[in-house]
This record gives C-alpha cells, sequence and structure tokens, in this order.
C-alpha cells in the first residue's frame, strides 16, 4: 500500500482546526463556515470519477466543501481507486474547496439488512477494523495535505432486523459501544496525522448528537444528518452541542414538497452558524434533476441560494 502523499494533491487551502464551537483557520483562528455538497457514487461505483465540469459546476454554487462517500475496501485494496480519491481531492482544492471524506460503506458485497422499501442496505450499524485501517492508510496518505478532512463513519444505527452481520449480543447501537469505537477510530487517524480535522456523527443514522460530546476526546466536530422524516426537535438533537462544540450538518436533503422544512432548517443552522453539506449532486434525494448535468430540482435551488446568501446574524 503506498501510503507517501501524493505529488498530484498539493495543498490549496489553509489548515482548519476546531476551537470552542466553531472550525477555524488553523493559523489566524478566523472561523471557517463550510457550506456544500455530497458526490455519493464512490462508495458504490469504483470507477466513479468527479469531471472537471461538475467541480465547476459545484464551485459555481459557492461550495467551499465536497464531502465524499466511499468504500473502504476499494481504498485499500486498490491503488487506481486511491488515485481517484487523489484527484477528486486535488480537483476540489484547485477550486478553493475542501474535501471531506465520509467512510460511507466497509465495502459493496455486503447486504446489511433491507429498508423498509425493500432495498438492500449497504451501510453498516458499526465499524469493524477495516475502518481502522483504511484510516491509518489515508491518513497517512494525506497528512501534509490540509484540503482534506475525516467523517469517521457515515451513519451508527440500531442493526435493520435482518442484518446478520451485526456483531452483538444486544441488537441496539448505544452511546457507549459508538462512543468507544469513536474514540478508537479518532486516536487511528491521529497516531498517523496528528492535526487531522475530524468529523464524528451522531447515533440514529447519524442524526442525534444528544448523547455527546465524547468523554477524553477534544478538537473534534461533531456531525449530524438531517431529513424530513426525522423528528423536527433539533435543539435537543444537535442545536444544544453547538452551543459549546463544533457542530456540522453532513447530510442534509429533501423532496421538492420540502421546501417550507428546508428553509425553516436552513434559518436554524444559519442562526447558530452551523456549516452543512447537502444530500445528493448524485443521487436521491436529489440536487440535480436527473437526465440534466447542471438543471437544480426545486430543493437544489433552494440549496444553491443558501449557499450564496450571506450568513444570517440572528440569534437562537
Amino acid at each position: 500500500m503506498d501510503q507517501n502523499v501524493p505529488e498530484n494533491v498539493a495543498a490549496q487551502l489553509p489548515a482548519l482546526k476546531a476551537l470552542g464551537n466553531r472550525i477555524v483557520n488553523a493559523r489566524t483562528g478566523e472561523p471557517v463556515r463550510l457550506r456544500g455538497v455530497n458526490w455519493s457514487g464512490f462508495e458504490y461505483n469504483r470507477e466513479s470519477r468527479m469531471g472537471e465540469a461538475a467541480l465547476d459546476r459545484i464551485a459555481g454554487w459557492g461550495a467551499n466543501l465536497v464531502r465524499l462517500p466511499f468504500n473502504a475496501a476499494w481504498a485499500i485494496g486498490s491503488e487506481a481507486y486511491r488515485c481517484a480519491l487523489d484527484e477528486a481531492i486535488a480537483g476540489a482544492a484547485e477550486r478553493k474547496m475542501y474535501t471531506l471524506l465520509d467512510l460511507q460503506w466497509l465495502d459493496a458485497q455486503t447486504v446489511r439488512g433491507h429498508l423498509k422499501d425493500g432495498r438492500e442496505n449497504f451501510v453498516p450499524a458499526l465499524p469493524d477494523r477495516t475502518a481502522m485501517v483504511v484510516w491509518d492508510l489515508l491518513a497517512r496518505r494525506y497528512r501534509t495535505n490540509p484540503a482534506v478532512l475525516y467523517d469517521i463513519f457515515n451513519e451508527p444505527h440500531d442493526p435493520l432486523p435482518d442484518d446478520y452481520t451485526f456483531p452483538l449480543q444486544r441488537r441496539r447501537v448505544d452511546a457507549g459501544v459508538w462512543h468507544e469505537w469513536a474514540s478508537d477510530l479518532i486516536r487511528a487517524i491521529r497516531a498517523a496525522h496528528a492535526d487531522a480535522l475530524i468529523f464524528v456523527s451522531g447515533l440514529d443514522w447519524g442524526y442525534d448528537l444528544s448523547s455527546f460530546p465524547i468523554a477524553g476526546i477534544e478538537d473534534v466536530v461533531y456531525s449530524t444528518h438531517v431529513y424530513p422524516h426525522k423528528t423536527k426537535n433539533w435543539e435537543r438533537a444537535f442545536g444544544k452541542l453547538s452551543r459549546t462544540h463544533p457542530v456540522f450538518a453532513a447530510e442534509l436533503g429533501g423532496e421538492n414538497e420540502h421546501l417550507d422544512w428546508g428553509h425553516q432548517l436552513m434559518d436554524y443552522l444559519d442562526a447558530l452558524e452551523i456549516g452543512w453539506a447537502a444530500w445528493s449532486w448524485c443521487d436521491h434525494p436529489h440536487l440535480i434533476a436527473p437526465g440534466t448535468e447542471d438543471e437544480p430540482t426545486a430543493f437544489g435551488a433552494l440549496v444553491r441560494s443558501r449557499m450564496d446568501s450571506p450568513d444570517s446574524k440572528r440569534s437562537v
């Protein structure tokens, strides 16, 4: 495995760190609010690429971040796949956008139960040792590239009823077990890259941060995933924590009928100065209308307008 920093991912952006309840420029201390989109695809298609035109369009919306879900098995086993990640990171950095690497799937073969609509689910309830290996590899690979940020595990959740891969006797993922795993993954990254900016998802498919912060862990960003089907008690789920620790909405999204909900959520995030990454440029719920290259859906247009607008200074 190549653990050297590739030459084609030269640093283009200032390093970031967590300070107080904000993400800041590591050199100046100036707050940085990250806003962008998710580019899904790398987790299920090893040939996925972010083309120049798509990167130009995303940057043209006003984004300063792309969240990039990936597949651990392919990142460990394929130099070609790692080079594709390199290219995406370099292309984003050239356009002044950070890349948030998101451990979305452990592999593309293991079905981890079925969703209510019958679709196969590949998102694991918890990590396994594969996650430790891939983060050591990628943290070493990008340890001198401040454009790369680290989202340690996509969506911890109680296993689905037919998820027979789940290793615990108890069919529940609670704060105790997830905090322990998260602490191990954070330490694995920091052993290879001490200054990495690390993001930690909540429980309940990433949404619930009410059991955080993690005892003994400092200087991380806590990440929530917000969708219309979740309870609207945003204050309990992540708002309260954001007053003392950095919080980021790594996924938010909706259909065109969710515009009122979307504006209310954006107002709430603006008031707390919480950054976000909308889901998804490529997949459901779509930001770009299927069959087009750059025509936003109604929800995509909402996202684009809020990305371009000045931050609100209202208080909650």
